[in-house]
C-alpha cells in the first residue's frame, strides 16, 4: 500500500539512546542511536530478538518512558509523555475483568473526558467494527482469547488514533485465531474503515511482518541498534506461498541469524561479555536430532523449520545461536546446517555426547572456561556464584547477568566441568568427571 503522504512523518526518532542504572550505579545501555521514521499510510514492523530493546523502544514512542538522549517527534512535536493520537494494543489483552466489554472499550474515552452519550455511541461503533456486536455486556472471563484481543483492538481504535502501536498483539493467540485477526485488521486498514494513518507493529513472527508490513526494521541486540531496513513491495492480499514472499522471508531470517565470523569463516569464540542465549541442553539435542533426520538430512530452510516445529523467533533463534556458538551448526542465507561436530553429536551415545559437549563448551564459551579456571585455582576448589555475577554485571543488567550465568552453569554442569549446589549457590569440582585442561 502506498503512503498517503510520503513526505509527512507521523513519527520520527533520531539517534535515540536509553540506559538503565545498575545496582552499582553504572549505566546499562539498552538502545544505542536508534533512528526510525513512520510515514502516513504506512505499516512498519519492528523485529528483533529478545534483548533487542523492542519493548523499551515502544514505551519511549508511546510516552510511557523517556529517552536518555536523541529526539522522539510525533507529528513534529517532542514526545514528553502520553500523547493523544497514539494508542496501543497489548500482547496480554490488559482488560479489566470487573468491567464489561462496553465499559472496557469506553475507558480511553473517559480519560479524554468525552461526554457520556458520545462515549457510548463511539464504543458501540468500535465493538461492531471489530466483530463483537452482541457481546457489549459480556465480561472478559466469558470471552475466548481471540474475542478478548478484539476488545483490545476496539479499545485502541475507539479513541481514533492517528498512529496505532501493536506490541506483539497476535502472539498470545492460537494460529487460526491470530490469522483471522490479521486478515480482519488488514481489511479494515485497506478499506479505510479505521481512522488510523499509520501502524507500528512489534512482532517476533517474521512471516507476520512480511504479510502485513510495508517496511520491516530489524534491531540488533545488546544494545539495540537498527541493523537493517527492508521494503516490502508486495500488493495486498499477499500470498504466503508466492516465490517473492518466500524470498523476503528468507532474507529477513538471514539478516536476523547473521553472526560475526573470523577470517577463516568460523564462528568466533564468545567472550565473557557475550549475552549467552537461553537454550537448554535437551532442546539443543532435540533440534540437532530433528535436523539430522528426514526430511532435512542435516540442512534446513529456516522458515520451513520454524513452521514445522511451531517455533517463533524468540524460541528458535536462541537455539540456533547456541548451536552456532558451540560449533554444532551454522546459519547462512536463511538456512541452517549441522557441522561435522553436530553430526558426530547426534550419532554418539549418551556418554560420548557429554564428552563432545564438554569439549565444545570449554573451547567456545569463555564464561564456562573462566568458571572452571577460577574453581581450579581456589583453595578447596569452591567458589560462590556471586563472584561471577559481580563480573558479569560489568557487562549486563542484574537480570541479564543472572540469566547468562544460569546458562553457563547448566551447560557446565551437563558437561561435568563443575558441580553446583542450588541452595548455597556454590560451584565446585565435587566428583568432576572431566579432566580436560582449562585455559
Amino acid at each position: 500500500m502506498e503512503a498517503l503522504h510520503p513526505e509527512t512523518n507521523l513519527l520520527r526518532l533520531s539517534k535515540v539512546c536509553k540506559s538503565f542504572k545498575k545496582s552499582g550505579g553504572e549505566e546499562h545501555l539498552v538502545l544505542d542511536g536508534v533512528s526510525l521514521t513512520i510515514n502516513e499510510g504506512e505499516i512498519v514492523a519492528l523485529l528483533g530478538r529478545s534483548g533487542s530493546g523492542k519493548s523499551t523502544l515502544l514505551r519511549i514512542i508511546s510516552g510511557l518512558a523517556s529517552a536518555g538522549s536523541g529526539k522522539v517527534l510525533y507529528r513534529g512535536k517532542p514526545v514528553t509523555g502520553p500523547v493523544q493520537g497514539l494508542a496501543m494494543v497489548f500482547q496480554t489483552f490488559a482488560l479489566f475483568p470487573w468491567l464489561t466489554v462496553l465499559e472496557n472499550v469506553q475507558l480511553g474515552l473517559e480519560a479524554m473526558r468525552v461526554p457520556q452519550a458520545e462515549r457510548h455511541r463511539r464504543a458501540l461503533a468500535a465493538i461492531d467494527l471489530i466483530g463483537l456486536d452482541g457481546f457489549e455486556s459480556a465480561y472478559p472471563k466469558e470471552l475466548s482469547g481471540g474475542m478478548r484481543q478484539r476488545v483490545g483492538f476496539a479499545r485502541a481504535l475507539v479513541v481514533e488514533p492517528t498512529l496505532l502501536l501493536m506490541d506483539e498483539a497476535f502472539s498470545a493467540l492460537d494460529v487460526l485465531t491470530a490469522e483471522t485477526l490479521r486478515t480482519d485488521l488488514i481489511e479494515l486498514w485497506l478499506e479505510r474503515r479505521i481512522p488510523t494513518k499509520g501502524i507500528l507493529l512489534v512482532s517476533h513472527n517474521i512471516e507476520e511482518a512480511v504479510l502485513l508490513a510495508d517496511r520491516i526494521v530489524i534491531l540488533g541486540t545488546n544494545p539495540g541498534v537498527v541493523i537493517s531496513e527492508i521494503e516490502i513491495p508486495l500488493e495486498h492480499p499477499r500470498d504466503r506461498e508466492a516465490p517473492a514472499f518466500r524470498q523476503l522471508v528468507d532474507e529477513v531470517y538471514a539478516l536476523m541469524t547473521k553472526r560475526p565470523r573470523g577470517a577463516a569463516g568460523k564462528a568466533e569464540a564468545v567472550p565473557l561479555s557475550y549475552r549467552l542465549p537461553v537454550a537448554h541442553v535437551n532442546q539443543l539435542a532435540g533440534l540437532m536430532e530433528a535436523l539430522a533426520a528426514e526430511p532435512y538430512n542435516g540442512r534446513a530452510d529456516l522458515p520451513e523449520l520454524a513452521n514445522q516445529m511451531g517455533f517463533g523467533v524468540d524460541q528458535l533463534f536462541p537455539l540456533l545461536e547456541a548451536l552456532e556458538i558451540l560449533a554444532f551448526a551454522h546459519t547462512e542465507g536463511g538456512d541452517v546446517e549441522l557441522t561435522a561436530f553436530g553430526n558426530n553429536y547426534v550419532d554418539a551415545d549418551i556418554l560420548r555426547r557429554k564428552e563432545i559437549f564438554a569439549e565444545h563448551v570449554i573451547r567456545h564459551v569463555a564464561l564456562a572456561a573462566h568458571i572452571r579456571h577460577v574453581i581450579d585455582e581456589r583453595p578447596g576448589n569452591r567458589a560462590p556464584e556471586e563472584r561471577f555475577l559481580r563480573e558479569l554485571e560489568d557487562y549486563f543488567s542484574e537480570d541479564d547477568a543472572e540469566r547468562v550465568l544460569r546458562v553457563a552453569i547448566e551447560w557446565g554442569r551437563y558437561a561435568e566441568h563443575f558441580a553446583y549446589e542450588e541452595g548455597s549457590g556454590i560451584l565446585s569440582l565435587e566428583n568432576p568427571v572431566s579432566s580436560m585442561p582449562v585455559k
